[in-house]
């Protein structure tokens, strides 16, 4: 009974004291009211201002690699068999390089039988020229009659006639022999191989096919409007499908447009040695010039639904978000074509985090910082 009546008595107790502090409460006066609490920021953050800075104009582009000039590898020869093809497809090559050889056993024993036919006419002609000479010292004597004179001439005509056709048919036989060896027209690389050893390709059939001096261009189809922008010696940034962007220059912009794209192609030389492959797809950018543009850290920048936005940060340290037109970019810059304008501020990096409306708290920039310390040292 005594623990109720201690409970009684200390629930009262309590209740009285909260209604005298809600008395006292309404009571005081509005200046001594206790504040509210302060609200707190979401986030620390750096704000950019956008800058300006002069940007490269850039005319962008696709367009298939090729080689600069192929040439096609032939056989001349026909009729013979290949002995052996001594390069593959990849090798590089020197002018005069001996590349694949036909069997010349059957053109060398040719060969030889025309020159004993030509040797034969020699002494043949020889013989001749000396009976036509005799005949000639006795015109005056009338040993010989003019007929006989006449067919002495003839005969020494007719062996001359018969050792330049057999001389005619040597150099055809040598041109045969020199033919089974087939050589590189000019320095560069095999780029196909149709050769194969044992075959007898008829003459004119495709051996080879060699890119010349290993030189490769990319061919950009360009807009006619556009093409004013270009001329030769401009610098492009070539990126082929897959691999990092190659430095060219642009050789020549072609002097016709193809009517039905309206599209014209521009050479570019790249250079030796790189990853580019003659065939393959690239997409590449002309540097046309410079211009002035207002840029932000592209940290700053969020794309949403296909849309441009940074958070701009209004003097009540609150975060708006606000649509922005985009356009070229430089290394980590972007330009702002719209949108906002110095000197307004919006937050550097980390806006992934923030919400529309949310409170933040702006950090000193690096230059600060860096002043600060110094001043404190």
């Amino acid at each position: 009974m005594k623990n109720r009546r201690h409970q009684f008595f200390y629930l009262a107790a309590v209740l009285a004291a909260v209604l005298a502090y809600a008395v006292i409460a309404l009571a005081m006066p509005e200046s001594v009211k206790p504040l509210a609490a302060a609200p707190r920021s979401v986030l620390t953050v750096e704000v950019a201002t956008p800058q300006a800075v002069v940007l490269p104009l850039r005319l962008a582009a696709n367009g298939n690699i090729a080689a600069w000039q192929e040439a096609s590898i032939g056989a001349e020869a026909d009729g013979l068999r290949l002995a052996e093809v001594k390069v593959n497809v990849g090798d590089v090559v020197r002018r005069g390089q001996v590349l694949a050889t036909f069997a010349s056993a059957t053109v060398g024993a040719e060969l030889a039988q025309s020159r004993a036919a030509a040797a034969e006419a020699e002494a043949a002609l020889a013989e001749a020229d000396a009976n036509a000479a005799r005949a000639h010292r006795l015109q005056t004597t009338g040993a010989l009659s003019a007929q006989q004179i006449e067919q002495y001439l003839t005969a020494g005509r007719t062996a001359r006639a018969r050792l330049d056709a057999l001389r005619a048919a040597e150099h055809t036989r040598q041109l045969r022999l020199a033919q089974t060896r087939v050589l590189a027209p000019d320095d560069g690389v095999i780029s196909a191989r149709g050769a194969t050893v044992g075959a007898v390709p008829p003459a004119g059939q495709e051996l080879f096919r060699l890119i010349l001096r290993g030189r490769l261009e990319w061919r950009a189809e360009v807009a006619a409007p556009d093409l004013a922008q270009l001329k030769p010696g401009q610098r492009a940034l070539v990126t082929p499908a897959g691999g990092k962007p190659i430095e060219g220059r642009v050789r020549m912009v072609a002097p016709a447009v193809d009517p039905l794209t309206r599209n014209a192609l521009v050479y570019v030389d790249l250079p030796p040695g790189g990853a580019a492959r003659a065939g393959m797809f690239a997409r590449g950018v002309f540097e046309t010039g410079t211009a002035p543009a207002l840029t932000l850290p592209q940290s700053a920048v969020q794309v949403r639904d296909g849309f441009s936005f940074v958070l701009r940060v209004g003097a009540d340290s609150r975060v708006v978000r606000t649509k922005v037109g985009v356009g070229r970019r430089a290394g980590d810059l972007v330009e702002i074509t719209g949108g906002i304008a110095p000197p307004a501020r919006v937050v550097a990096a980390g806006g992934g985090f923030l919400g529309d409306g949310d409170l933040v708290s702006v950090a000193p920039s690096a230059a600060a910082r860096a002043s600060t310390t110094a001043a404190v040292n």
